[in-house]
């Protein structure tokens, strides 16, 4: 199946984002660490890698209350649910295996279990050496010391982080090199302090949380800012002078470090007003004023899940650009920067990809005539989405220019934003099912 994707006669956006799937898996591991009940989360994301972590926590509570014998977790397509379960199941009692979809089997975290078993824990491979499925046999871990590469995944090191009060002597983690996506390890850090435990920053590369318990809490989960992107994206492709949406859900002082969409927008014409602080009635309304930079540079590092929509919205508008940090994306729900590269040579756009960490485009051969885009996408083109919700919501905004846009496999984006859909038809587009 696939969506056909044309843009709306006059935009009219008010939308009501979904929550963090971030801030959500966060709150549900502590809230299970704490001994607490999901029922005190407020706005848990209804996306898919929150409902399976739901699904498995609430396994879990079962297992522990009725003192069953335990089962297989399946988390599906989830890896932030594998990363931060495979370390919670490292501190929870019982033998446990959990897997996922054969893609996930593909998505090394052989890095993760060679961290947990340094600090005492319990774990096998199913099958290959270094991927899931994992056999985990949860007791009383050591802590103490720990030195781990800061260029792996974030979840990596927000895992170990949260499961550190659990053990013996607390952990205090060293990471060597550079730090990618630093704001995710802060949000974590944050939490922790949240739930009641001792967390902080020795110096700019070692992290230190000491031994002792959460407490359980009340939380409200703040709406998804990389969600956000989409309609950021949306607003600078628009034909109107002073293109605008509200965003609700949205304020200044947000734990997600993707927050920086507003920053990055910000350059490509796209304001943002009106954003609220706390949680009282939180929005912002984003409008498009300004002209376009002759170029943009970005360092992707910190907030890599922003990368695709940043990439697919500067080459529709013909904005050369140098991003560098993308490391992380070859290892994401598919070889995001090889499906770039792909996708967009179709629209007629040839991207450079220099080693694994970057993407450049020095702009169009020749520059747009009146209306006409330059891009040119091939005869019966349609955009593969490779299981990947970004893949997805990052294309389907070239509506906006485009006299339409066909999305291969568009269910994909239950992964963090289930109503996409729903909302891009309730804001003017029409979104038609194709065979």
């Amino acid at each position: 199946m696939k969506y056909r994707i044309l843009k709306p006669h006059n935009l009219s956006a008010e939308v009501l984002l979904p929550a963090s799937k971030s801030i959500s898996n966060r709150a549900l591991a502590l809230t299970l660490l704490s001994g607490g009940q999901t029922s005190l989360l407020t706005g848990v994301s209804d996306c898919d890698d929150t409902t399976v972590m739901l699904r498995a926590l609430a396994q879990l509570t079962a297992e522990r209350q009725a003192a069953a014998a335990p089962t297989v977790i399946d988390i599906g397509a989830a890896g932030t649910s594998m990363r931060f379960l495979t370390a919670v199941l490292a501190v929870t009692p019982g033998t446990h295996v959990i897997t996922g979809t054969p893609r996930m089997q593909q998505r090394p975290i052989g890095t993760l279990v060679d961290a947990l078993r340094q600090l005492g824990a319990s774990i096998s491979y199913e099958r290959n050496e270094g991927y899931p499925p994992l056999r985990i046999e949860g007791r009383r871990l050591h802590g103490g010391s720990l030195t781990m590469a800061g260029g792996v995944s974030s979840q990596y090191v927000s895992a170990l982080m949260m499961i550190a009060p659990m053990l013996e002597n607390g952990l205090r983690l060293e990471l060597t090199g550079e730090i990618i996506s630093r704001p995710y390890i802060d949000m974590t850090m944050a939490m922790i302090k949240r739930f009641g435990a001792r967390a902080e920053w020795a110096d700019s590369n070692t992290i230190v949380v000491g031994q002792g318990a959460y407490t359980p809490q009340a939380f409200t989960i703040e709406a998804d800012w990389s969600a956000a992107s989409y309609w950021y994206e949306i607003v600078l492709l628009g034909e109107q002078e002073q293109e605008t949406a509200t965003l609700k859900g949205l304020f200044a002082d947000s734990l997600q470090g993707d927050s920086a969409v507003a920053d990055i927008f910000g350059r490509l014409t796209v304001q943002t007003l009106s954003l609220s602080r706390g949680f009282t009635e939180p929005k912002a309304m984003i409008i498009r004023r300004g002209s376009l930079p002759e170029r943009l540079d970005w360092d992707f590092t910190k907030t890599p899940d922003l990368a695709q929509t940043v990439v697919v919205a500067c080459a529709a508008k013909g904005v050369p650009f140098h991003f560098t940090g993308l490391q992380s994306l070859r290892i994401k729900e598919t070889d995001r920067i090889a499906a770039l590269q792909t996708e967009l040579a179709k629209l007629g756009v040839r991207v450079e990809v220099e080693g694994d960490s970057i993407i450049r485009w020095d702009g169009p051969a020749a520059q747009p005539q009146g209306d006409v885009p330059y891009m040119q996408p091939l005869p019966d083109t349609s955009i593969a989405t490779y299981d990947d919700h970004r893949m997805a919501m990052a294309f389907a905004p070239l509506a906006m220019m485009l006299p339409s846009i066909d999305i291969e496999n568009p269910e994909v984006v239950s992964k963090s934003y289930p109503r996409y859909w729903d909302d891009l038809r309730a804001a003017g587009f029409e979104v038609k099912e194709e065979l």
